[in-house]
């Protein structure tokens, strides 16, 4: 018994100082960004191309009315807005029709792809190649469905490739429900894990060896880039095809970089066991895309190791030592959160501060659980995710 104990222990001290470090990495990447992204702020934005704006659509969901309506509002010169689904039917194209009506001043058009090929396991790459051949500018902005903007998004996001040898730029999020505190709390953890846990890395990341991958939310992106990654079709088959975008133009040495304006993310309030089973989705493509960075995750998590010193604490006699090991893990995740949160201009920061430690010990489940095999479940279909982050074709 003084065996395990002594391991257990040993465990939970090591994953607490490594939890802590990286608490501070935190601290000084989100001081870091904060003081870019309010030297940026202040710049009157001067370049102003013209863009095209990428949207894959795929069915309709809740909110998904007012992200549209945010991008008609955009207060840019000249822009075109490309919305793309499979078919002329789908109801978030048909949605995306109704709300442009009432833009009649924005140039916006409606395509259809058809169903991918078989070498595109990606059906949003496969969109985007689509509205690539329609697009009348050489620069894009390119956003998911569940994204939603202000109207300086365009302004601020394409200052980015100002630089000519900039190929890309992406952004982080915030996690954010329509139904705000009514939201389920499985969503709830959803959103704040997308703001903090998402940032956190990328931050650090950034700060260490500045960005090599690319966050596939919101991009700006030169045409010309995703024929330098390797063309639509080979990024087709990846399930991460942002990462895998970002990852071989910086190996190229084409400029990509992280930009500091921060869009919202809207996280649908789902069932528990289906937003599980999404995060889980995202894990285990994270570990086949960065498996050593993934593995090196698992130290980062600090209420896990905070359990692991209280189990120790009640068991060896020092409850008290083991309650205040936990309440100090705790601690970590609130100043972790609200550095995080307060420097993303999060106006609920202290909520979502004082859920992070829950998402924090979530988290740490959903890392073991990627672990747990290759296979996962995506709009009604199995796939099986292979080396690198290729994605086998679904049966």
């Amino acid at each position: 018994m003084s065996l395990l104990l002594r391991i257990l222990f040993w465990v939970a001290l090591c994953g607490t100082v490594t939890s802590t470090i990286y608490c501070l990495m935190v601290i000084a990447a989100a001081v870091r960004f904060g003081v870019r992204k309010r030297r940026e702020d202040r710049e009157t934005p001067a370049f102003l191309p013209p863009l095209s704006v990428l949207k894959p659509l795929h069915g309709t969901e809740p909110g998904l009315e007012r992200n549209l309506e945010s991008f008609f509002e955009q207060d840019y010169p000249e822009f075109e807005l490309l919305f793309c689904a499979r078919h002329e039917g789908d109801e978030g194209l048909q949605l995306a029709r109704r709300v442009g009506e009432r833009y009649p001043l924005v140039d916006a058009r409606y395509v259809t792809c058809g169903e991918p090929t078989p070498k595109f396991h990606n059906a949003k790459v496969y969109s985007l190649a689509k509205m690539d051949s329609v697009a009348k500018h050489p620069l894009f902005i390119t956003s998911d469905a569940d994204v939603r903007v202000t109207k300086e998004y365009l302004r601020r996001m394409v200052q980015n490739l100002k630089d000519p040898r900039m190929g890309l730029a992406s952004c982080v999020y915030l996690g954010t429900t329509d139904l705000g505190t009514k939201a389920g709390f499985s969503s709830q953890l959803d959103a704040v894990g997308k703001s903090v846990e998402m940032t956190s890395g990328v931050l650090v990341a950034d700060m260490l060896e500045g960005t090599k991958f690319a966050l596939g939310a919101s991009m700006a992106v030169r045409k010309e880039s995703f024929r330098t990654a390797g063309g639509f079709e080979d990024l087709g088959q990846f399930y991460a095809d942002d990462f895998v975008l970002g990852n071989r133009l910086a190996a190229q040495g084409v400029g990509v970089r992280m930009a500091t304006h921060v869009i919202r993310l809207m996280v649908q309030d789902t069932p528990f066991g289906l937003s599980f089973r999404n995060q889980l989705r995202w894990m285990q493509s994270t570990r086949r895309s960065r498996p050593l960075g993934h593995l090196g995750s698992g130290l980062t998590f600090a209420v896990p190791f905070g359990l692991m010193g209280l189990v120790w604490g009640l068991l060896s006699g020092h409850a008290a030592l083991g309650l205040a090991w936990l309440a100090g893990t705790v601690l970590n995740r609130w100043v972790q959160a609200a550095a995080i949160l307060q420097v993303m201009g999060d106006e609920g920061w202290v909520r979502g501060m004082l859920l992070y430690p829950m998402r924090d010990l979530l988290g740490s489940v959903l890392w073991i659980g990627s672990y747990g095999g290759d296979k996962f479940y995506y709009r009604g279909k199995i796939y099986t995710l292979k080396g690198g982050g290729r994605v086998e074709e679904p049966h």
